[in-house]
């Protein structure tokens, strides 16, 4: 058990939040814990995020540097260890690998890597895949069909 676990015991009430601003009986009344002027003081009275007191912000200071290319096409990546799943013969395509849960998003296509072996004879239907899975598929009876993306 922690601290934080331990029952309030039943006779001991819950503690009262403060409740500032309402006269000086409270204890905190008059400037109800705020302290004197200046801008904290005030209602609304704060910076935005990054602001360093008209000091030119370091999001600022710092060059702007990359680029992102709106047209990037982003390929759903398998390797041929993760299709032993499939029975030999079968067709692998990116919505057999979606309802198989090998994949999680359909994205722009699919792509093989050639990490691990192939065992079976497959039948893949990718948008690109890499020359060394190319003649593992092929060195074990399957066939490769490059789709247009």
């Amino acid at each position: 058990m922690k601290l934080n676990e331990l029952p309030r015991p039943e006779n001991r009430q819950k503690p009262v939040r403060k409740r500032r601003g309402r006269g000086n009986a409270s204890g905190v009344g008059g400037t109800s814990g705020r302290g004197h002027k200046g801008q904290k003081a005030r209602s609304g009275g704060y910076h935005k995020v990054g602001f360093e007191g008209g000091q030119m912000p370091l999001q600022r200071r710092l060059p702007k540097v990359g680029f992102t290319n709106i047209f990037r096409k982003e390929f759903a990546i398998v390797n041929l260890d993760q299709l032993s799943v499939f029975e030999a013969g079968e067709e692998v395509s990116i919505e057999t690998l979606l309802h198989k849960r090998i994949l999680k998003k359909p994205l722009a296509g699919l792509k093989v890597l050639g990490n691990g072996e192939v065992k079976k004879a497959l039948t893949i239907k990718a948008a690109k895949i890499s020359a060394t899975a190319q003649k593992k598929i092929e060195a074990a009876g399957g066939k490769v069909e490059v789709l247009g993306v």
